[in-house]
Order: structure tokens, then sequence, then C-alpha cells
């Protein structure tokens, strides 16, 4: 079927009100032809894309085809797996409820038991959801930090973090057989949030269950044994004063009910409060931003706060400002709020002598040098994996088989993080709470949180990290961006702006060639990665997104000072960015 017959036939089985914006588009030949000729990807992370009709794009048919794809795979793993069902929760996006009814009624139809959270919860609840119910499989519907437009539809398997590619390959082949429109649902009385809120394991049909407060108070006890330093909490906790901002988001109710109990007070940025589908105090609704945090650094001043957090729609990601020694706000980035975490994680279990022997720590190949020369001085191990949360994930469970190591934390450089083994996707709640108390403990020792991060710089180098994303949209984005990869992947480079090329790792091949010809495996799964290690713990990568048609520069450097350290990483971007 040829995109235009994909149209017409869109047309004839959509409702009135979707029929309209498909016939809007009539005479736009274009616009028929982006959102009909190639299917949203379904990959690893799920599938992401703007909100509105057409097989490229996230609907309520794209979104029935994949959970339909994703019963017949549970249908045919056979044994109790249907009676496991399967946990869905969902973010404050357009449509994230729509969406998440769907999923529901679609497993339903099939004989699979469905978990449904009565209002929004963030990733780290849905994966905790799952672990803790026991399910085959769970579903979030949230796009995360992109903007308003988009929503997505991400997939866990039964150890919480996202689902294998071995697995999803396997939905993949059902979600390719599966048409758009007829696919049964079961029927529910139900057809909005405010239809179920409130709801605590109750039924409302013969395979749906909604579940809330219960659960909540599980992960809320769940969570809380990870803190370090109560003593030093109840010391300092009613002079520390910390701004939080759920961004419109699902973290609110997580994130207040942890300070609360920890006894911490916090002041919510009341603009960005409540649920807002389009963020609209916001450009994006990303921590990453700094426009982001600027209404809680507004409010931090007028308050004479210390911190201001904030998490992202899902809550798996967590932005931080701190105070320099001016007093004036400055934005961590994600590998220094990770490192600064790692080392507050390991610190105080070496104090109190519970830090296992055997402990390790977990990165992604884009994540700073910075934590490995921390980690190490701890005696701690440290694992580099693929960039994605589920990496991570995996390697928890291959510990909890093995016993090789003890997981005491993992990080991306993208803000997001998890300390403890509840979950196996990255917590903002867990993060924010952490965080919060790490500022106390701080506290009560007299040292700011800048001092500490300086303290670690002077000690382990002056890491600087930058990473640029560059668009390629339309039908012929895939191929620019491969243009883009395989011309690094078939170019020997002996310097990048004068600076010496150790070795280069194309995990395409999965293997590293070092300047002398020497190769060796990278240990590695294959992936779309060049990674070229420029010694001294610096390097650069370029790399496709997984969820968007973005290409990836990051560069990593360390410097004596902050200043040569910055002016470096300054010339590698903007070498490798005139490369691209």
């Amino acid at each position: 079927m040829d995109y235009k017959e994909s149209y017409c036939e869109w047309l004839k089985n959509v409702n009135d009100d979707q029929k309209k914006e498909l016939e809007a588009i009539k005479d736009n030949d274009k616009e028929i032809r982006e959102r009909f000729t190639i299917p949203l990807a379904f990959g690893t992370a799920g599938m992401r894309g703007i909100i509105c009709m057409g097989i490229s794009n996230m609907n309520e048919y794209t979104v029935a085809r994949a959970t339909k794809g994703l019963a017949d795979y549970i249908s045919s793993l056979g044994g109790n797996e249907k009676e496991r069902g399967v946990a869905i929760s969902y973010d404050t996006r357009r449509m994230s409820f729509d969406f998440a009814l769907v999923t529901a009624q679609i497993l339903a139809a099939n004989g699979i038991n469905v978990y449904m959270y009565e209002n929004v919860r963030p990733v780290p609840m849905c994966s905790y959801a799952v672990r803790h119910l026991n399910c085959i499989a769970g579903v979030m519907i949230t796009a995360s930090h992109n903007p308003k437009e988009y929503n997505g539809y991400k997939v866990y398997g039964e150890d919480g973090a996202q689902m294998s590619p071995e697995a999803t390959k396997v939905v993949v082949d059902f979600i390719e057989k599966t048409p758009y429109f007829g696919l049964a649902k079961e029927n529910v009385a139900v057809k909005t949030q405010k239809d179920v809120a409130g709801f605590d394991n109750k039924k409302i049909s013969d395979h749906i269950t909604i579940v809330g407060k219960s659960l909540d108070e599980d992960y809320f006890a769940e969570i809380a044994k990870l803190s370090l330093s109560p003593k030093a909490v109840k010391e300092v906790a009613s002079t520390i004063k910390i701004v939080y901002s759920p961004i419109h988001g699902s973290g609110y109710m997580p994130v207040t009910t942890m300070l609360g109990r920890m006894g911490i007070p916090v002041s919510v940025v009341e603009e960005q409060k409540n649920p807002d589908t389009e963020f609209s105090t916001v450009k994006m609704p990303n921590p990453e931003q700094p426009d982001a945090l600027a209404l809680g650094i507004k409010l931090a001043n007028k308050l004479g706060s210390d911190i201001v957090i904030g998490t992202d729609p899902d809550c798996d990601r967590m932005g931080i400002a701190i105070r320099n020694d001016k007093n004036e706000f400055v934005l961590l980035n994600g590998n220094q709020i990770g490192a600064m975490m790692m080392d507050y994680i390991l610190m105080r279990h070496q104090q109190e002598g519970t830090l296992p022997k055997n402990a390790a720590v977990v990165k992604t190949i884009v994540t700073t040098k910075f934590a490995d020369r921390i980690a190490r001085s701890y005696g701690v191990a440290v694992y580099d994996v693929l960039t994605g949360f589920k990496f991570i994930g995996e390697k928890i469970k291959e510990w909890e088989q093995t016993g090789e190591h003890t997981y005491m934390f993992g990080y991306e450089e993208s803000y997001g993080s998890l300390s403890g083994t509840h979950a196996r996707d990255k917590d903002a709640v867990v993060a924010s709470m952490l965080f919060a108390e790490m500022a106390c403990y701080y506290k009560s020792i007299n040292i700011s949180l800048y001092d500490k991060l300086q303290e670690l710089f002077k000690k382990f180098g002056y890491f600087v990290e930058t990473s640029k994303a560059f668009s390629f949209p339309g039908l012929d984005g895939m191929q620019k961006m491969a243009d883009i990869m395989n011309n690094f992947k078939n170019t020997t480079l002996k310097e990048i702006a004068g600076f010496k090329v150790v070795s280069k790792m194309d995990l395409n091949k999965g293997t590293i060639e070092f300047a002398d010809g020497k190769v060796v495996d990278a240990g590695l799964p294959k992936t779309n990665v060049i990674k070229y290690d420029m010694g001294n713990d610096e390097w650069v990568c370029i790399r496709p997104s997984g969820t968007e048609p973005k290409v990836k520069i990051y560069v990593s450097t360390c410097e004596k000072t902050l200043e040569e350290s910055k002016a470096k990483n300054e010339l590698l971007q903007k070498t490798l960015e005139a490369m691209m």
C-alpha cells in the first residue's frame, strides 16, 4: 500500500473529528507523504512522535496497533504470563490518559490482566509496579522531555527495565502483521481520568484493575530505605531552603511526599505545580534547558533558598541549580549532578562501614570519566554500557544473578540516575530525595554544595562536558544521518583540532582501533556509535539519537584549570561540527 492508498484507508476508518484533520491536508501531497509513508518506529525505547493522524505519528490507532503486537507477544510466551499482567502509567502530556486507556483495553480484550494507575505517575513508579506486582511487562505513556506536540510509548520487561532488543524484535514482528483498524477492546465505563481518580485496587472490567495509594505507599517505603544521613537531615532540615518544580509533570506528588516525610521544607513553584499539557511556562519541559528552572531560580532568590530542583514531565530526570561562591545560582549539568551524588553515596557507605568489597557503579559510554576517577578513589569498580538506561538495568540483573558485584549507583549524562534496585529505570524521585539529603549532610559539616564540587574538581581534574544535537527531519533525514555516520566510520583521524587521537571505537564493527594499528574487541554490543579516545580520560563521540531524527556530538575534556578545559572543549566541538 503506497502513501496515498494508506491516506484513503484512514479517511474511511477514523471518526468524524479525525476525518476533518485528514481532510484539511488533502491538497498537501508533501504532508500526506510525510504522515503515511513510514510507520512510526518501534524500538527498544518504544516509540515516540508528534500527536496527529497518520502511520508516522502518535495517535490512538498507532498505539492500539503497537499494543496488539505486545499482546500477541505476551500470549506467545504461554504459561501464566497473561495472568501476571501489564502495569500501565502515564504522565501529564496531551492524550496520555487516552493512550493509556486504549492500551489497557486492547490488552484486556486479549485476556491480559492490566494494572493501571488512577492518575499520573512517573517512570520510576511504573518500573517499580512491574517488579512489585510481578507483571510480565509495563507500559509508560510519555515523551519524556520532548516538546508539547509529542507523546510516546515505552515498554518494560518483567525486570522493570526497558524491554530488551531481543524481545523488542519479536514484538515488532507481531506489530508488522497487525492492522491499524478493527482491533478488539474490552468495554469500560470510563472516558476520562476523572472517572477513575482516587480508585485503589478497584476493578473496572474483567481484566482491568485501577491501582493507586496502596502501591504508592509500597514504593515510598522502599525508597525511604535509601536514606544515608537521617541524623544530619534532622539537625539542619529546619535551616535549609529548597525550591522544587515538577515543570507541570508527574513528579509533584511523589517528590513533595518524600521530602515532606524526611522533614525537609520545600517551596513549590506555583506556576509549574499543576499539570499543563501545553507546558506553557517553558520553551521545553526539559531540566537540561536553562529556562526550565528559571521560575524556580526566581522564587529561590525571593525566598533566599539554597537549591532549586526540577524534574521533567515523567520525572525520570532531575535538574539542579545551586549557589556559587558569589551567592549566585548556577546550573549543574547531568555529569556533575551524577558525580556529586555518586561521591556522596560511596562516601557515606564508606564512613558507615557498609560499602561492599565488590561495589560497582555503572554509567553510559557518553558519561564523563570524572565518575571513574571518583569511584576508583573508593576502590569501586566502574562499568560503561551503551546509551540507554536499560543497559544499566541489565547490569543490575546480571549482578543479582552472578553476585560478581553489588550495584551502588548508575547514571547517564542526560540528567538521569538510579540509586537502589527497586526500579530499573531512571528515578528522579529518589534523586531529588538524595540530593536534598546530601545538601543537608554538607550543611551539617559547614560545606556548601558548590565548594564540594570545586573540591572534587581540584582533586580529580577540571572536567568539562558538552553535547549538541543536530536535527534531520523529513523523509530524507535518515539518509543524511547515515551519510554523516558513514563519513566518520570510513575516515581515519590521527588528530582532531590538533589533539592526538589515541584510539577509535567503532561499535558498528564492535572494535577499538589504536593509533599503532592494533585492533581489539570493544566488549560492547554492536550499535551505531563512533567514539575517539583523546587520552587523559578525554574523548569525543558521535551517535544518532535512538528516539529522534538527530545526530549528537559529545565532547569531554579535562585540564588543570577550568578555563583550559573549556577552551579545549570548545575547539574540539567546533571542529567536529565542521566535519559534519
